[in-house]
């Protein structure tokens, strides 16, 4: 079995925690999502042939990566900059990018900025390119100029508290073992490393700089704004937005990959303020439409394919949001096919 190996790289930025199965052969990057850390690509990285050398990077504020605090006002900028001085630091002039949730909009910004660095991109379970809550259509409208529904008080505030209390029950469905079992993957699964992924998601760093973020009033339903510091504000829609990657060069090959049972990525997701309200969960609805998050991944895509990009979506049934946990078998074949192209 592959030793991994963990450490702590100093880049231009800031220090970063890795871990990696090897030092030599093609860079595979694997970037985590949101609440979690590079634990949950471990199980990940000893599969790999030995012609890649795989290493997974946790994100500021994230694992064991200094918690500098996150401007949201560059989108995901500031970990896709990380992510290049990382890179830059190991001396990674080119790699293979595989993102997962949050981490696929980490490596959507990077190809958009650094195209001819990436040998391919993995996006897994990837955060719309136009962000999270607050928009409607596949070109990513938004409800209101203000970006209301989305950014840091989107966040359960219950969920919030029980990550600062160390909650490693399962007493509560706004539990981090709860929500890992139950949102994270498709229940009844229940992931062999589930302590360890608990503990990664128990390193969170919290408050305003880091998760969830701030937030503001809006006249607009459902009277919640993005602020301009942490995590949930870098991905709201008036902050995150990739809608021109169709314009890159060069295009490398993309690999679309996604449970068809995702419930936090989805064209119904239960973490979208306008979807819940549209079923009786939050008050007040107004009619404000659900965002098609999957519809709006392909509609960037599909430009990207016709604009001469190698694109292939790879929806599994019976995955939810970790496919990669969930299915490695299937995740891993499709992976070396994108690696290999």
């Amino acid at each position: 079995m592959t030793t991994l190996r963990t450490r702590r790289v100093t880049t231009a930025r800031l220090t970063q925690q890795i871990t990696e199965a090897r030092t030599e052969g093609e860079a595979v990057v694997f970037v985590h999502g949101n609440v979690s850390s590079s634990t949950f690509w471990h199980s990940t990285l000893s599969t790999l042939p030995d012609r890649y050398r795989p290493l997974a990077v946790d994100l500021r504020g994230f694992g064991g990566t200094d918690p500098l605090p996150v401007d949201a006002t560059r989108g995901l900028r500031d970990h896709a900059d990380d992510l290049a001085a990382l890179l830059t630091a190991l001396g990674v002039e080119r790699a293979h990018l595989v993102g997962w949730s949050m981490g696929g909009g980490v490596v959507l910004q990077y190809l958009r900025d650094h195209p001819a660095a990436v040998l391919s991109a993995t996006l897994v379970s990837p955060v719309s390119p136009y962000g999270f809550g607050g928009t409607h259509g596949v070109d990513g409208t938004l409800n209101s100029e203000d970006g209301a529904g989305s950014g840091g008080g989107t966040a359960n505030p219950d969920f919030v508290r029980r990550l600062a209390e160390s909650d490693r029950g399962e007493d509560s469905p706004t539990s981090p073992r709860s929500v890992l079992t139950s949102c994270y993957v498709k229940p009844p699964l229940r992931p062999a490393d589930e302590d360890a992924y608990v503990e990664s998601m128990l390193a969170t760093r919290l408050g305003d700089d880091h998760y969830p973020g701030d937030s503001r009033p809006s006249s607009a339903w459902p009277g919640i704004a993005p602020g301009t510091r942490g995590v949930l504000n870098s991905m709201a829609p008036i902050h995150f937005r990739v809608d021109d990657l169709h314009l890159v060069d060069p295009r490398p090959p993309v690999l679309w990959i996604r449970g068809e049972d995702d419930i936090i990525v989805s064209d119904t997701s239960m973490f979208d303020l306008a979807h819940l309200g549209s079923i009786g969960a939050v008050p007040g609805w107004d009619g404000t439409p659900a965002q098609p998050m999957i519809a709006q991944t392909r509609h960037v895509l599909d430009r990207y394919a016709a604009a001469g990009g190698a694109v292939r979506e790879v929806a599994v049934p019976g995955a939810g949001h970790a496919v990669h946990l969930e299915r490695p078998e299937e995740f891993g074949k499709a992976l070396l096919e994108v690696l290999s192209a």
